[in-house]
Protein backbone atom coordinates (compact mmCIF):
# COMPACT_ATOMS: atom_id res chain seq x y z
CA UNK A 1 0.00 0.00 0.00
CA UNK A 2 0.88 3.78 -0.19
CA UNK A 3 2.59 2.96 1.94
CA UNK A 4 2.65 -0.31 1.53
CA UNK A 5 -0.94 -1.36 1.99
CA UNK A 6 -0.80 -0.13 -0.46
CA UNK A 7 -3.06 9.82 -29.52
CA UNK A 8 -8.85 12.13 -38.03
CA UNK A 9 -9.83 11.91 -40.85
CA UNK A 10 -7.74 12.29 -43.61
CA UNK A 11 -7.47 15.36 -45.22
CA UNK A 12 -9.97 15.53 -48.31
CA UNK A 13 -8.28 16.90 -51.71
CA UNK A 14 -10.88 19.18 -54.00
CA UNK A 15 -10.61 17.11 -57.12
CA UNK A 16 -11.73 20.83 -58.55
CA UNK A 17 -14.18 20.98 -61.40
CA UNK A 18 -14.16 17.23 -62.27
CA UNK A 19 -15.49 17.29 -66.51
CA UNK A 20 -17.49 14.78 -67.61
CA UNK A 21 -16.72 14.68 -71.77
CA UNK A 22 -20.21 13.73 -73.35
CA UNK A 23 -18.78 10.20 -75.70
CA UNK A 24 -19.74 11.08 -79.44
CA UNK A 25 -23.17 9.09 -79.47
CA UNK A 26 -23.93 11.87 -76.85
CA UNK A 27 -22.30 14.49 -79.85
CA UNK A 28 -24.20 13.22 -82.30
CA UNK A 29 -27.25 13.77 -80.20
CA UNK A 30 -27.12 17.41 -79.36
CA UNK A 31 -25.77 17.98 -83.02
CA UNK A 32 -29.18 17.15 -84.59
CA UNK A 33 -30.82 19.08 -82.43
CA UNK A 34 -33.59 21.75 -84.13
CA UNK A 35 -32.49 24.55 -83.97
CA UNK A 36 -35.82 25.93 -82.75
CA UNK A 37 -36.17 23.67 -80.28
CA UNK A 38 -32.96 23.97 -78.29
CA UNK A 39 -31.91 21.08 -75.85
CA UNK A 40 -33.15 21.11 -72.30
CA UNK A 41 -30.44 21.89 -70.53
CA UNK A 42 -30.24 22.64 -66.85
CA UNK A 43 -28.62 26.12 -65.71
CA UNK A 44 -26.57 24.72 -62.99
CA UNK A 45 -24.97 22.14 -65.48
CA UNK A 46 -23.93 24.36 -68.60
CA UNK A 47 -20.83 25.73 -69.61
CA UNK A 48 -19.63 27.64 -72.83
CA UNK A 49 -16.89 26.49 -74.71
CA UNK A 50 -15.60 27.43 -78.19
CA UNK A 51 -15.40 24.05 -79.68
CA UNK A 52 -18.54 22.47 -78.26
CA UNK A 53 -21.33 25.17 -77.64
CA UNK A 54 -23.17 24.14 -74.72
CA UNK A 55 -22.14 20.80 -72.99
CA UNK A 56 -23.81 19.30 -69.96
CA UNK A 57 -21.32 19.39 -67.16
CA UNK A 58 -21.38 17.46 -63.67
CA UNK A 59 -19.10 18.31 -60.77
CA UNK A 60 -18.51 16.86 -57.99
CA UNK A 61 -17.35 19.33 -54.79
CA UNK A 62 -16.04 17.91 -51.69
CA UNK A 63 -15.32 20.20 -48.50
CA UNK A 64 -12.01 20.66 -47.74
CA UNK A 65 -11.01 20.54 -44.11
CA UNK A 66 -8.29 22.52 -42.71
CA UNK A 67 -5.09 20.57 -41.40
CA UNK A 68 -5.62 21.61 -37.90
CA UNK A 69 -9.05 20.56 -37.55
CA UNK A 70 -8.15 17.28 -38.84
CA UNK A 71 -5.13 16.75 -36.74
CA UNK A 72 -7.41 17.89 -34.12
CA UNK A 73 -10.26 15.04 -34.64
CA UNK A 74 -7.37 12.25 -34.82
CA UNK A 75 -6.12 13.39 -31.37
CA UNK A 76 -9.71 12.99 -30.05
CA UNK A 77 -10.40 9.99 -31.87
CA UNK A 78 -6.73 8.04 -30.23
CA UNK A 79 -7.79 9.66 -26.87
CA UNK A 80 -10.78 8.38 -26.64
CA UNK A 81 -9.51 4.87 -27.87
CA UNK A 82 -7.02 4.96 -25.14
CA UNK A 83 -9.21 5.93 -22.67
CA UNK A 84 -11.78 3.08 -23.56
CA UNK A 85 -8.93 0.85 -23.10
CA UNK A 86 -7.89 1.82 -19.64
CA UNK A 87 -11.39 1.69 -18.71
CA UNK A 88 -11.76 -2.03 -20.41
CA UNK A 89 -8.66 -3.34 -17.95
CA UNK A 90 -9.56 -1.36 -14.93
CA UNK A 91 -12.94 -3.55 -15.35
CA UNK A 92 -11.32 -6.71 -15.89
CA UNK A 93 -8.87 -5.94 -13.02
CA UNK A 94 -11.84 -5.16 -10.58
CA UNK A 95 -13.41 -8.19 -11.65
CA UNK A 96 -10.48 -10.37 -11.28
CA UNK A 97 -9.98 -9.20 -7.41
CA UNK A 98 -13.66 -10.80 -6.46
CA UNK A 99 -13.99 -12.55 -4.03
CA UNK A 100 -10.38 -12.96 -2.79
CA UNK A 101 -10.41 -11.50 0.04
CA UNK A 102 -7.76 -8.72 -1.11
CA UNK A 103 -5.47 -12.10 -1.34
CA UNK A 104 -4.29 -11.74 2.00
CA UNK A 105 -4.26 -15.72 2.37
CA UNK A 106 -2.95 -16.28 -0.91
CA UNK A 107 -4.92 -16.75 -4.44
CA UNK A 108 -4.37 -19.51 -7.35
CA UNK A 109 -1.50 -18.83 -9.69
CA UNK A 110 -3.22 -18.83 -12.52
CA UNK A 111 -5.77 -16.04 -10.81
CA UNK A 112 -2.78 -13.79 -9.57
CA UNK A 113 -0.67 -13.96 -12.93
CA UNK A 114 -4.16 -12.15 -14.51
CA UNK A 115 -3.77 -9.90 -11.93
CA UNK A 116 -0.31 -9.01 -12.08
CA UNK A 117 -0.84 -8.96 -16.02
CA UNK A 118 -3.87 -6.43 -16.13
CA UNK A 119 -1.96 -4.37 -13.53
CA UNK A 120 0.97 -4.14 -15.62
CA UNK A 121 -1.48 -2.75 -18.30
CA UNK A 122 -2.41 -0.02 -16.36
CA UNK A 123 1.20 0.75 -15.35
CA UNK A 124 1.92 0.93 -18.99
CA UNK A 125 -0.65 3.48 -19.07
CA UNK A 126 0.24 5.68 -16.47
CA UNK A 127 -1.77 8.91 -16.80
CA UNK A 128 0.48 10.38 -14.03
CA UNK A 129 4.32 9.99 -15.21
CA UNK A 130 5.47 11.84 -12.03
CA UNK A 131 3.32 11.14 -8.80
CA UNK A 132 5.54 12.71 -6.36
CA UNK A 133 5.11 16.07 -8.36
CA UNK A 134 1.36 15.64 -8.20
CA UNK A 135 0.46 14.37 -5.28
CA UNK A 136 -2.88 15.78 -4.94
CA UNK A 137 -3.80 12.95 -7.06
CA UNK A 138 -2.51 10.54 -4.13
CA UNK A 139 -4.06 12.11 -1.44
CA UNK A 140 -7.18 11.06 0.47
CA UNK A 141 -8.81 8.18 1.46
CA UNK A 142 -8.03 4.46 -0.09
CA UNK A 143 -9.33 0.83 0.42
CA UNK A 144 -7.24 -1.97 -0.42
CA UNK A 145 -8.27 -4.38 -3.23
CA UNK A 146 -5.26 -6.29 -3.39
CA UNK A 147 -1.73 -7.32 -1.99
CA UNK A 148 0.70 -9.71 -2.11
CA UNK A 149 1.02 -9.19 1.43
CA UNK A 150 -0.09 -12.80 2.69
CA UNK A 151 -0.77 -14.04 5.85
CA UNK A 152 -0.50 -17.91 5.36
CA UNK A 153 0.50 -21.26 7.41
CA UNK A 154 0.87 -21.15 11.09
CA UNK A 155 1.26 -17.27 10.89
CA UNK A 156 -2.74 -17.02 9.96
CA UNK A 157 -3.55 -19.52 13.17
CA UNK A 158 -1.53 -18.22 15.88
CA UNK A 159 -2.84 -14.66 14.78
CA UNK A 160 -6.62 -16.79 14.95
CA UNK A 161 -7.19 -15.39 11.15
CA UNK A 162 -8.82 -18.70 10.74
CA UNK A 163 -12.39 -18.75 12.07
CA UNK A 164 -12.59 -16.45 15.42
CA UNK A 165 -11.56 -13.65 13.70
CA UNK A 166 -11.67 -12.67 10.05
CA UNK A 167 -10.16 -9.78 8.28
CA UNK A 168 -12.77 -6.48 6.99
CA UNK A 169 -11.47 -3.89 4.78
CA UNK A 170 -8.10 -2.21 4.29
CA UNK A 171 -8.21 1.78 4.33
CA UNK A 172 -5.66 4.28 4.03
CA UNK A 173 -5.73 7.89 4.23
CA UNK A 174 -2.94 10.11 3.15
CA UNK A 175 -2.67 13.95 4.50
CA UNK A 176 -0.07 15.58 1.61
CA UNK A 177 -0.05 18.65 3.46
CA UNK A 178 1.58 16.64 6.49
CA UNK A 179 3.29 14.02 4.78
CA UNK A 180 1.43 11.76 6.96
CA UNK A 181 -0.22 8.24 6.09
CA UNK A 182 -2.13 5.98 8.76
CA UNK A 183 -2.93 2.41 7.64
CA UNK A 184 -6.46 0.97 9.12
CA UNK A 185 -6.97 -2.66 9.55
CA UNK A 186 -10.08 -3.90 10.34
CA UNK A 187 -11.13 -6.86 11.72
CA UNK A 188 -14.00 -8.61 13.48
CA UNK A 189 -14.33 -11.37 15.89
CA UNK A 190 -16.77 -14.38 16.23
CA UNK A 191 -18.89 -14.82 19.50
CA UNK A 192 -18.18 -11.52 21.33
CA UNK A 193 -21.49 -9.42 19.98
CA UNK A 194 -19.94 -9.65 16.98
CA UNK A 195 -16.92 -7.29 18.28
CA UNK A 196 -15.21 -4.83 15.77
CA UNK A 197 -11.84 -3.25 15.93
CA UNK A 198 -8.84 -2.06 14.48
CA UNK A 199 -5.18 -1.89 13.69
CA UNK A 200 -4.23 1.47 12.86
CA UNK A 201 -0.32 1.89 12.17
CA UNK A 202 0.64 5.83 11.57
CA UNK A 203 3.75 6.25 9.28
CA UNK A 204 5.35 9.50 7.42
CA UNK A 205 6.85 9.67 4.09
CA UNK A 206 8.93 12.10 2.00
CA UNK A 207 9.58 12.23 -1.73
CA UNK A 208 12.81 10.56 -2.78
CA UNK A 209 12.12 10.53 -6.36
CA UNK A 210 9.82 11.84 -9.06
CA UNK A 211 7.68 8.47 -8.57
CA UNK A 212 9.21 6.86 -5.34
CA UNK A 213 8.75 8.00 -1.70
CA UNK A 214 10.24 6.54 1.46
CA UNK A 215 8.24 5.53 4.48
CA UNK A 216 9.12 5.67 8.10
CA UNK A 217 6.98 3.81 10.61
CA UNK A 218 5.49 5.89 13.59
CA UNK A 219 3.07 4.33 15.92
CA UNK A 220 -0.01 1.58 16.04
CA UNK A 221 -2.39 1.00 18.29
CA UNK A 222 -5.20 -1.85 18.40
CA UNK A 223 -8.67 -0.76 19.92
CA UNK A 224 -10.52 -1.96 21.72
CA UNK A 225 -8.66 -3.00 24.62
CA UNK A 226 -10.76 -6.52 23.67
CA UNK A 227 -8.99 -7.07 20.86
CA UNK A 228 -5.53 -5.63 22.03
CA UNK A 229 -5.74 -8.46 24.64
CA UNK A 230 -6.34 -11.19 21.56
CA UNK A 231 -3.14 -10.09 19.82
CA UNK A 232 -1.40 -9.03 22.35
CA UNK A 233 1.12 -12.41 22.62
CA UNK A 234 1.28 -12.02 18.70
CA UNK A 235 1.40 -8.44 18.19
CA UNK A 236 5.17 -7.91 17.01
CA UNK A 237 4.30 -10.87 14.46
CA UNK A 238 1.03 -8.81 13.44
CA UNK A 239 2.79 -5.48 13.17
CA UNK A 240 5.77 -7.03 11.24
CA UNK A 241 3.29 -8.25 8.74
CA UNK A 242 1.72 -4.57 8.07
CA UNK A 243 4.79 -2.48 8.87
CA UNK A 244 5.25 0.03 6.14
CA UNK A 245 9.16 0.55 6.66
CA UNK A 246 10.55 1.71 3.27
CA UNK A 247 9.93 3.03 -0.27
CA UNK A 248 6.86 2.58 -2.24
CA UNK A 249 7.68 3.46 -6.19
CA UNK A 250 3.69 4.58 -7.16
CA UNK A 251 3.14 3.08 -10.26
CA UNK A 252 -0.25 4.31 -11.52
CA UNK A 253 -2.70 6.55 -10.38
CA UNK A 254 -5.82 8.16 -11.68
CA UNK A 255 -8.75 9.48 -9.69
CA UNK A 256 -9.74 6.68 -8.51
CA UNK A 257 -7.19 3.98 -8.51
CA UNK A 258 -3.32 3.36 -7.92
CA UNK A 259 -0.84 0.94 -8.20
CA UNK A 260 2.12 0.86 -5.84
CA UNK A 261 5.10 -1.70 -5.75
CA UNK A 262 7.61 -1.89 -2.55
CA UNK A 263 11.20 -2.56 -1.72
CA UNK A 264 10.08 -6.51 -0.46
CA UNK A 265 8.44 -6.68 -4.13
CA UNK A 266 4.89 -6.73 -2.91
CA UNK A 267 1.34 -5.15 -4.95
CA UNK A 268 -0.72 -3.19 -3.85
CA UNK A 269 -3.55 -2.30 -6.00
CA UNK A 270 -6.15 0.22 -4.33
CA UNK A 271 -9.35 2.34 -5.06
CA UNK A 272 -10.36 5.54 -3.98
CA UNK A 273 -13.05 5.91 -1.25
CA UNK A 274 -14.97 7.64 1.27
CA UNK A 275 -13.57 7.98 4.61
CA UNK A 276 -14.52 5.15 6.62
CA UNK A 277 -17.22 5.13 9.60
CA UNK A 278 -15.08 5.55 13.25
Amino acid sequence: MFLKLDSMATKLVNPGSQVVHSEPRMRKMLITHSSSVPPIIHPWTMRKTIADGVRPLHTTKVAEQSPGLVNDNKEIKENDKDYREVEQIKADLYQAVQVINRGIFGVPSAKQSEIHGLAELLESQNPTSDPTLNLEKVGGCWKLLYSTITILGSKRTKLGLRDFITLGDFFQNIDVAKGKAVNVINFNVRGLNLLNGQLTIEASFKTASKSRVDINYESSTITPDQLMNMFRKNYDLLLNIFNPDGWLEITYVDDNMRIGRDDSGNIFILERSQEPET
